[in-house]
């Protein structure tokens, strides 16, 4: 094998690494998103003792990345590779971090009196899930189609954030300020405000995997290219 060839395979070896990482950070959102809803002690501690094999991978592909930037001084379409999956690699830690955070969140209300997911709530758990979902299937599969997609969408997270806000507020109001209600009140507008940041990332996958295909930086501007 010569070099370029041995060149080409490492970086396939970097996204395969990388798409497992994606894979380990979408299932801890989901699993966190479960243990929230349906106040599972036992599955959150799952999500939360599996957020170190996140941050090895992340430390492993950061590796792998300066590694070959530094030997093989990559160009182009190659370059775009490397750099794309450095960043997504932080961008996929801090979903599992947010994730860590959910299920913390999850085993304190699994200490109060049982009560349904306030509908704006759950609605911002499942279009942040979407959103992640296509920003990887995009980048897995270049589609800068997709990533454009899941950039519109991450317009209307904060304001479906903002509602939920407003949910808990008024849920604290209408209890008469019992103190489980207020804790629960908190815990949902953290587990908010994590399924915002995690919005974030998702969108800025999508930027990446733009940037991979095409070579433009659409960072901060959802726009056609």
């Amino acid at each position: 094998m010569d070099g370029r060839s041995h060149f080409h395979a490492e970086l396939e070896l970097l996204t395969e690494k990388l798409l497992r990482m994606a894979a380990l950070s979408r299932q801890a959102l989901a699993d966190a998103l479960k243990a929230f809803s349906e106040c599972d002690s036992a599955l959150a501690r799952e999500v939360i003792d599996r957020d170190a094999e996140i941050n090895r991978m992340e430390c492993e592909l950061d590796d792998t990345s300066l590694r070959l930037l530094a030997l093989e001084q990559p160009v182009a379409l190659d370059l775009r590779r490397v750099v794309g999956a450095m960043r997504m690699t932080i961008d996929l830690e801090r979903v599992g971090d947010e994730a860590l955070h959910i299920a913390e969140r999850a085993i304190f209300l699994s200490q109060l009196p049982s009560a349904p997911l306030p509908a704006h709530l759950d609605e911002l758990a499942f279009r942040v899930s979407e959103m992640l979902d296509k920003a990887l299937s995009a980048f897995q599969g270049g589609d800068t189609d997709l990533a454009q997609e899941v950039c519109r969408m991450d317009a209307g997270i904060a304001d479906l954030n903002v509602l939920v806000l407003k949910d808990a507020l008024q849920q604290a109001e209408d209890s008469s300020r019992t103190t489980p209600s207020l804790e629960r009140s908190i815990h949902e507008v953290v587990a908010g405000r994590s399924l915002e940041r995690i919005g974030d990332k998702a969108a800025n996958i999508a930027e990446a995997t733009i940037f991979i295909v095409k070579g433009v930086s659409i960072k901060h501007h959802c726009r056609p290219f």
